[in-house]
């Protein structure tokens, strides 16, 4: 189905404001460093010089060079946003939305590009779509064009916060310091999968479905994933200071200012023959559609692993409901994760349907699945490992086998 204007204006200018986000990043945490210094001058003279003693001017400036260090990491990301086929070298410029996949570095094979590819952010409710528009700019609005490209977006902290957010997600998914917490997660998943198929000789388990698909939906997300798997080909070649925005909770400085390098492994490392694609999209509109053209087409996935994903849900029915459908007989849903609704209490008018773990598995039953190896995993996520302060997630793990 065709997208309308405003559909693809909505995507173009979402997608214009997460770059901008990204240029941005440099302005808004030194402004936000530099508070801190007009808080310590405005104190009594005896109260400065007692902090003087301590370092603490020192700190503040230590933390502008970690904030720079970042700028010039994240300048790297989007030195060429044009890979998600948009334009955005000033900012607000038209573009003609495209699809990829995408792989790893140096030449993994390409499993599929889909012709309608769909990508949305959220966090407790916050959400942007993106379209298809193969429509070319047209020559009578150049003006407006040049009047929004004059229009810089400012940010907003929840933009800041999301960026942020990808930071740590690096030093989780890519970083030595975060192999403990990922691999909390990912192991016991990897366990349940190769036990699932332990009955099938290791010779012949890529027979069945040689391919492997991650899914993710998240405009900075994907422009972190894009340059980590097709950007980097030196071990720890890149570093990072993910813990400086706040000084809350800090035992030292080196819990707040130690760096953190990636990747700890290069994605290009992947054994020959692997076949692994990252899609751009919104789980519900790639894989739920009725037309699906994806590598295998519904109805002969091997498996399908969730890890911290069933609770961005707002029909958690409809998500369920696609998981089963698109899956082999005989084949296996692992989930690990918490149940942290996000559009809970969202204030965009979005739907939320928010189950409790035990409705969950009633309603997988009921779906079709029979559920077994179920437990409770303890977890952090993107945790600083240094702090005092540290959430628990007493995340939910099974394996649910489609059996009708």
């Amino acid at each position: 189905m065709p997208f309308s204007e405003a559909e693809v204006e909505e995507e173009r200018a979402h997608f214009a404001n997460v770059v901008s986000t990204f240029q941005q990043y440099a302005a808004y945490s030194l402004s936000a460093n530099n508070r801190r210094r007009k808080d310590f001058f405005s104190l009594p003279r005896a109260d400065q010089e007692l902090l003087e003693n301590l370092g603490y001017k020192e700190k503040l400036a230590a933390v502008d060079h970690a904030i720079l260090a970042n700028a010039e990491f994240l300048s790297l990301i989007v030195a060429d946003p044009e890979i998600f086929g948009h334009d955005v070298e000033n900012d607000h410029s038209p573009d003609d939305s495209k699809s990829h996949s995408l792989q790893p570095h140096q030449g993994m094979p390409t499993s599929h590009e889909y012709t309608r590819a769909h990508s949305h952010s959220h966090a407790h409710g916050a959400h942007s779509h993106s379209h298809n528009n193969t429509q070319p700019p047209h020559p009578m609005i150049d003006a407006d064009v040049d009047q929004r490209k004059r229009k810089r977006y400012r940010p907003t902290d929840f933009d800041m916060d999301k960026l942020r957010s990808s930071l740590k997600q690096f030093v989780r998914d890519w970083s030595e310091e975060g192999r403990a917490e990922r691999e909390i997660c990912y192991a016991p998943m990897r366990e349940a999968l190769l036990n699932h198929f332990s009955d099938i000789p290791e010779e012949e388990r890529q027979v069945p479905s040689p391919y492997s698909f991650g899914n993710e939906f998240s405009h900075y997300m994907l422009l972190a994933s894009y340059f980590v798997l097709n950007r980097t080909d030196e071990i720890e070649s890149h570093t990072l200071y993910p813990y400086v925005h706040s000084f809350s909770n800090l035992p030292n400085n080196t819990a707040m200012l130690r760096p953190i390098r990636i990747p700890d492994v290069l994605p290009s490392s992947l054994p020959p023959g692997s076949n692994f694609s990252l899609v751009a999209g919104d789980f519900e509109e790639i894989y739920g559609a009725e037309d699906n053209e994806g590598e295998p087409p519904a109805g002969e996935w091997d498996a399908v692993l969730t890890c911290f994903f069933i609770d961005t849900a707002k029909n958690i029915v409809n998500y369920l409901r696609i998981i089963h459908r698109i899956l082999a007989p005989g084949g296996v849903w692992i989930n690990l994760g918490p149940l942290l609704w996000h559009f809970e209490n969202n204030s965009t008018n979005d739907p939320s349907i928010e189950l409790n773990l035990e409705e969950i598995k009633t309603l997988a039953r009921k779906i079709g699945f029979e559920i077994s190896n179920e437990r409770i995993v303890d977890t952090t996520y993107t945790n600083n490992a240094q702090s005092m302060l540290g959430y628990i997630y007493h995340a939910g793990f099974w394996t649910a086998t489609k059996v009708v």
